[in-house]
């Protein structure tokens, strides 16, 4: 029986990684190991400056008072008995598209499990509540059941995006690249009761910086599930030669 590891970083209550959870039951033995509290857009950050409580919920189910990359890492090193087979990190609450990947804890789980050499597949739903979460569940129980079968090429792990849909309104599954995105007017002025001025980072408008491209932005806007191949190694091989050659 394969065993999976299920991690989030909208906290270990979260709707979304219950109904993964439940979907990956049919695939072998998964194992939740996720913040003990939202952990949004807390990257790929560690825990350094002190030391960090597992707390066994039920069986199977360990919240840790820490960020997603602690719970993949503390995870595999230490509360899983044997090395999983498979990472699987969500289901997230919102997509996780285009730059927003620099950002997301629940992409940087799935890193994390690629770096200790585990299979891993981050997933999202793209858009507003209400959130369709057994649409993601399917495809996500699709594409681990062809990991765990197949592989994942080296040092690569899968950023999938689905649609905010019911799964009759889905246009299908494409394979795409990672799509440049940015926020008008996403720091925000705010001033206390004695008032003095604060800055709110968060919300703002999104734009797509759309080439017509073979996007994940666009294969959503399309109502396709995105799915994306991201490589841990971010060396720009063009620009290397051109430095070689040219510098």
């Amino acid at each position: 029986m394969s065993l999976i590891l299920v991690t989030n970083d909208d906290g270990v209550n979260a709707p979304g990684i219950k109904v993964l959870y439940n979907a990956m039951l049919e695939l072998g033995r998964p194992v939740i190991i996720a913040p003990a509290q939202d952990n949004s857009a807390a990257s790929h950050s560690l825990t350094m400056d002190r030391p960090l409580r597992v707390k066994s919920i039920k069986r199977d189910i360990y919240a840790i008072d820490g960020t997603p990359t602690d719970c993949v890492t503390l995870g595999i090193g230490k509360v899983l008995e044997d090395f999983p087979a498979l990472v699987v990190s969500g289901i997230n609450s919102g997509g996780n598209l285009g730059d927003d990947v620099s950002y997301s804890g629940t992409v940087s789980a799935a890193i994390e499990g690629t770096m200790l050499g585990v299979p891993s597949m981050a997933i999202s739903l793209a858009g507003e509540q209400p959130f369709y979460y057994e649409t993601a569940a399917e495809i996500a129980s699709k594409l681990a059941a062809k990991i765990l079968n197949k592989g994942l090429p080296r040092d690569v792990l899968l950023n999938v995006n689905v649609p905010n849909l019911e799964q009759k309104d889905i246009a299908g599954v494409k394979y795409t690249r990672q799509g440049r995105r940015k926020y008008d007017d996403a720091i925000k002025e705010t001033f206390d009761p004695w008032g003095r001025k604060h800055y709110w980072i968060g919300g703002g408008t999104p734009s797509w910086d759309n080439d017509g491209g073979n996007t994940d932005s666009v294969a959503v806007s399309l109502r396709y599930i995105s799915v994306t191949p991201i490589h841990l190694d971010l060396t720009n091989y063009e620009a290397l030669d051109y430095l070689e050659k040219n510098w």
